[in-house]
C-alpha cells in the first residue's frame, strides 16, 4: 500500500508532521494544504500537542514549492478559480503558521524553496543544516517570491532581502542564519537526536514559557555555531546597489563594478522577467511598511494578475518542463516595461476576490 504524501502523528506531546512526496522534493498540492491547515487548527485546541516539528522525507529536499506544473496549467486553460483557490488556501496557511499559538520548528534539510519557504520561514524556529538549500526563485519563472516574502524579505538585515528576492540567490545555512532566516544550525547526523531531545523534554513542560525554555535547551544543546558566511563578503555591495530605487540603477551600478560579482549578478538579473523585476522591487519595498496581513494581501492581488500574464506559463514551460532556460520574456527588457502596467498589479481586487482573514 502506498504510504500517504503527508503523515501526522503526536508523540509524547510533539505533533509531527512529514511532506512525504521525495520525489517530487516534497512539492505542496493543494491536498497537501487542506490537511495541514486542518490538523495544525486541531493540534493549537489539543492540551495534548505542546510543539510542532515538519520535515521532509528523504535528503534533497524539505519542500521545493507549490505545484508549479498544475498552477501553469491552470493559467494555461484560463482556469482562474483553481489559481485563485490555491493561493487563497496556501495563503491562508502560512498567516496559520506565522500566528501558531505554539512552538512550531521546521527542519530545512536540503531544498528549500517557494512553498517550501512559506511553510517553514514563518515559524518559531527554522532549523538549517548542512545541506539546506533556501531560494526565493520566483522571479526566473515570471513570478514573484510570495508566500511570505513581502513580509520576510525587507526584514533581512540591510538590503539582503532585495537582493534575494530578484536574484533567486541560494543560500546555504551559514547565510540563513547571518540572513535572520533560519534560528539554528543543527547537522543531519542528529536529526534523530532532535527528535528525541523534545520528546523527551516536553512531557513534563506544563506551561507555554516552560515548553520553550525546554526547547531551547534541547537546540542549545545539539545547535553548531555559524561559521563566516559568505554572504558577508559582499554585503556592503548588496547594500549599496540593491539599496537603490528600481531595477534600471541597480544594473548600472552593477555594471559600473565591471567584471567579478557585479558582471555576474547583472547577468543574473537580465535573465529574469522584466516585468517580475519591476514588480517584485516595489512589493518589496512596500513591504517593509506592512503587517503581515497587508503583505498576503498584497501578494495575493498580485499573483492572481501576474499568473494571467505571458512570462508565467512561458517560465514555467523554459524552467521547469522543456528545461531549455531559454524563456521568451514579454517584453523582453526592461526599458519596455510600462509603469502603469506595472501600477495595474497593485490594484485592489474587487471586495468578493480580495484575500480576507478570519
Amino acid at each position: 500500500m502506498q504510504e500517504p504524501e503527508i503523515q501526522f502523528d503526536i508523540l509524547d506531546g510533539l505533533g509531527r508532521i512529514l511532506l512525504n512526496r521525495p520525489k517530487a522534493l516534497n512539492a505542496l498540492t493543494i491536498g497537501k494544504i487542506r490537511e495541514m491547515d486542518r490538523t495544525l487548527r486541531s493540534w493549537a485546541a489539543d492540551p495534548g500537542v505542546k510543539a510542532v516539528l515538519i520535515e521532509g522525507a528523504g535528503d534533497r529536499a524539505f519542500c521545493a514549492g507549490g505545484d508549479i506544473r498544475a498552477l501553469s496549467d491552470a493559467a494555461k486553460a484560463g482556469d482562474d478559480a483553481t489559481i485563485g483557490a490555491f493561493f487563497r488556501e496556501e495563503y491562508t496557511l502560512n498567516r496559520l503558521i506565522k500566528t501558531y499559538p505554539k512552538p512550531y520548528l521546521a527542519v530545512l534539510n536540503g531544498i528549500t524553496m517557494g512553498g517550501g519557504v512559506g511553510i517553514s520561514v514563518h515559524g518559531s524556529h527554522r532549523i538549517a543544516t548542512e545541506t539546506t538549500v533556501f531560494a526565493m526563485p520566483e522571479t526566473g519563472i515570471g513570478m514573484i517570491p510570495d508566500v511570505g516574502g513581502t513580509y520576510a524579505l525587507p526584514r533581512c538585515p540591510g538590503a539582503i532581502g532585495m537582493y534575494l528576492g530578484l536574484t533567486g540567490h541560494r543560500l546555504r545555512a551559514d547565510d540563513c542564519l547571518y540572513a535572520g532566516l533560519a534560528t539554528h544550525r543543527v547537522p543531519m547526523a542528529r536529526r534523530g537526536d532532535l527528535e528525541d531531545g523534545l520528546r523527551a523534554a516536553l512531557p513534563g513542560a506544563d506551561t507555554p514559557d516552560a515548553v520553550r525554555h525546554r526547547i531551547d535547551a534541547v537546540l542549545a544543546d545539539l545547535a553548531e555555531p555559524a561559521g563566516a558566511p559568505p554572504l558577508a563578503a559582499h554585503r556592503a555591495d548588496i547594500d549599496r546597489v540593491f539599496g537603490l530605487d528600481g531595477v534600471a540603477a541597480m544594473l548600472a551600478a552593477l555594471d559600473a563594478m565591471g567584471p567579478g560579482w557585479g558582471a555576474d549578478t547583472a547577468a543574473v538579473l537580465r535573465a529574469k522577467a522584466p516585468t517580475a523585476l519591476a514588480v517584485a522591487v516595489r512589493q518589496l519595498r512596500q513591504g517593509r511598511d506592512l503587517d503581515f496581513d497587508a503583505c498576503m494581501q498584497l501578494e495575493y492581488r498580485l499573483v492572481r494578475r501576474i499568473t494571467r500574464a505571458p512570462d508565467f506559463v512561458e517560465g514555467v514551460r523554459a524552467v521547469i518542463l522543456d528545461k531549455d532556460n531559454t524563456p521568451r520574456w514579454t517584453p523582453d527588457r526592461l526599458e519596455a516595461v510600462d509603469p502603469a502596467a506595472v501600477d495595474a498589479y497593485f490594484a485592489p481586487l474587487a471586495d468578493e476576490d480580495d484575500l480576507r482573514f478570519d
